[in-house]
């Protein structure tokens, strides 16, 4: 004599009871992995990583066909601008060109990034700004910026320094691109050598 139910008469209930294990293997796993970590407080801010922003630029300014600056930005706390990454990219199809990215950790810990480029405005505000129009712009640093801004999306600001283009874009405030929109306006080009 069978002591198990018909599959007809399982629920709910029974589906719990059988998947309680598999959840429990799981955790084990995670936590003996050290992939899991539970924290009463809510998220920490973890490690920011070191990134020699410096040192990045220049190599670029050495291998790009366009010219690259090096902003100065706050490097002290507590307005402290943290690089934290950069990359190279290629933007294909008509006034496509080669571009540099770097990003920063700003001080209120929002993420910003810094593209140069030698492509069009309009290729650039295709890639970084989803081909948006301009919803203004902005003078800094005796530059003129256009800004793309639309809600519910990262703004872009988008500069024309003639030789090059410049993008910066992120999560940050009014200030975080004031900021760095000032300090891009005001480098001078790295050397090419």
């Amino acid at each position: 004599m069978s002591y198990q139910k018909p599959r007809s008469q399982n629920d709910y209930k029974d589906l719990l009871w059988s998947l309680a294990p598999l959840v429990l293997i799981c955790l084990v796993i995670a936590g003996i992995a050290s992939q899991c970590s539970f924290s009463t407080g809510g998220p920490k801010q973890g490690q920011i990583p070191n990134f020699d922003v410096k040192a990045a630029l220049t190599d670029d300014a050495r291998l790009m066909p366009f010219p690259i600056r090096l902003p100065v930005l706050p490097d002290t706390d507590p307005d402290k601008w943290t690089p934290n990454s950069g990359s190279h990219d290629t933007i294909t199809g008509t006034g496509g060109g080669q571009t540099s990215t770097v990003g920063y950790i700003t001080p209120e810990g929002t993420y910003m990034q810094l593209t140069q480029s030698n492509a069009s405005v309009d290729a650039l505000d295709k890639k970084y700004a989803s081909g948006r129009p301009a919803s203004g712009s902005e003078q800094r640093g005796g530059q003129k910026w256009i800004v793309y801004a639309e809600q519910g999306s990262e703004p872009a600001w988008i500069a024309d320094f003639g030789d090059s283009r410049v993008v910066i874009k992120g999560a940050g405030n009014g200030a975080a691109f004031n900021t760095l929109a000032t300090a891009v306006s005001q480098a001078q080009p790295l050397p090419r050598s």
